[in-house]
Parts: structure tokens; sequence; C-alpha cells
């Protein structure tokens, strides 16, 4: 299978969330790239919309994982390892029970960490494409 396209653009991006969850429903593991500013986080918070979490969706720059629960008593775990200076900091945080567990897990700025992640993660590329729009890339395994 080639790689799954998914243009994104701000007054679709729900849309957009929609078709994701749906071509991808058999992973909860993701692992967003793309440039500062490409919409990762934006995308994420569509994508917590969509699996109606109940909590307010925020970037997890300071923190490093955000954790929220769905209306049906699912967990999603959000990360953004753009503050990450060693990899050992996610040891600190118990990252691998989050990775672990039966939850949704989204991780900003992967390339910070890549050797800890599974390969049960699916790469997803935000590419920038002009004009506003963008492009979501993907392979499933």
């Amino acid at each position: 299978m080639g790689a799954i396209r998914i243009k994104l653009e701000l007054d679709t991006i729900a849309n957009a969330a929609k078709e994701f969850l749906d071509k991808t429903q058999a992973f909860k593991q993701f692992a967003f790239y793309g440039d500062m500013g490409a919409g990762k986080t934006t995308f994420i918070n569509a994508l917590c919309n969509e699996l109606k979490a109940l909590d307010l969706v925020s970037s997890p720059t300071f923190s490093i994982v955000n954790e929220y629960e769905t209306e049906s008593g699912e967990l999603i775990h959000h990360f953004d390892f753009y503050r990450i200076k060693d990899p050992v900091e996610l040891y600190d945080i118990g990252f691998e029970e989050y990775i672990d567990a039966d939850a949704y897990c989204f991780i900003e700025w992967p390339e910070k960490a890549e050797h800890l992640l599974p390969e049960t993660f699916i790469n997803v590329r935000i590419d920038v494409l002009g004009n506003g729009a963008r492009e979501l890339v993907f392979n499933l395994q």
C-alpha cells in the first residue's frame, strides 16, 4: 500500500480528523512530524475533539505530556518532545507506561526520541503546501 494523503485545511480540519481516524481505526499510536507551525498541535486538537475529549486540549510543550479522557472513558496521551534535551527525561515521567497503555498516543516532535518509539507507531508527516493548505502523509503497517 502506498502513502495515504489527506488534505488538511483549517476550515475542514474536523473532516480531516474524522477521515484520518476512519483510515487508522486499527491503530492508536501516532508520531507527528512537521516543521514548526505546520499544524501538529492544531490537528491533534481536532483529533481529540473528534474522539470527544472532555478536557480542553492544549499543547504540552512545557509539561511534556497532557492526558485527556473521552466521553467513553478512553484515555488520550498527547506528548510534545520539543523541549526534550535528553531522551532519558522521558523515563522520569513514565513514558513506557504511557505507550504500553491501551490508549491513544499522539506525539509531536518524535525525532527527539525516535529510538524509544516501538514499531507500532504510525509516522504521520504534515507537509505545508502553501496558501495555508497542508497535507497529512502516512503509511499503515
